[in-house]
């Protein structure tokens, strides 16, 4: 077993838990946006960040920080509290209409941005990209473009035929951005073709369905999996 010390508590958690695992598993709170216990560490929100203390105290994201034998570690320092403040009026500049958003902001008392840009339901998590590609495995979609015209979609902007309609993305999603509509037949708004496709299989249930699909053989599949279910 490892052991740390977080907000004057000693920890003994075992090796391989990140910094958030072990405030999770002993009632420590750290607000995290981007965190997913079936994905991989990823830290996007910068809400998880927390302080190591020592000689060169700095911060660091804890969703993907490990848990090291002696560390010290202040959740809600001054540095900390400030921090988080910052990355919420970051989130309030585009997305204070998100009921996630303005609960966040209340709790760590942030009343407006600083600046107002084009309202946004994502907030790049990333979340349904790592889902898609860790999950489900087959990559549909990911993160696109840089700097203020980073967004979610599909590569090159076109029909991604890898989407097998599963809804992972949608599910995981913590704003709604995202809904289980945009990527299922007949609306399909994430990705919009009218073409047969190859069809991918789901790596955890492990079914291998026929090689090539079209929409209505999907539904059809669909309504057989949930009868059986």
């Amino acid at each position: 077993m490892i052991r740390l010390t977080m907000d004057d508590r000693t920890l003994a958690v075992p090796p391989g838990y990140t910094l958030l695992q072990a405030a999770r598993e002993n009632d420590i709170p750290i607000p995290t946006l981007c965190a997913h216990e079936a994905l991989l560490p990823y830290g996007a929100c910068r809400l998880c960040l927390v302080e190591l203390v020592g000689a060169r105290s700095r911060l660091v994201a804890s969703c993907a920080y490990p848990c090291e034998e002696g560390l010290k570690v202040r959740t809600n320092s001054d540095a900390v509290i400030a921090a988080r403040r910052t990355v919420i009026e970051l989130l309030l500049a585009t997305s204070a209409h998100l009921p996630i958003v303005r609960a966040l902001a209340a709790e760590w008392g942030v009343r407006s941005p600083y600046v107002t840009l084009e309202t946004n339901d994502c907030v790049l998590c990333g979340l349904c990209v790592r889902a898609c590609h860790e999950i489900v495995g087959v990559g549909a979609i990911s993160l696109t473009r840089r700097g203020m015209a980073r967004a979610v979609g599909t590569p090159f902007q076109i029909s991604s035929a890898d989407c097998i309609e599963c809804g992972t993305c949608a599910l995981v999603c913590p704003t709604g951005a995202i809904r289980v509509e945009d990527v299922t037949r007949p609306a399909r708004r994430a990705h919009v073709w009218q073409s047969d496709y190859a069809r991918r299989a789901c790596r955890l249930c492990e079914y291998e369905p026929p090689a090539m699909a079209s929409a209505d053989d999907d539904r059809e599949l669909l309504g057989n999996v949930k009868r059986e279910a």
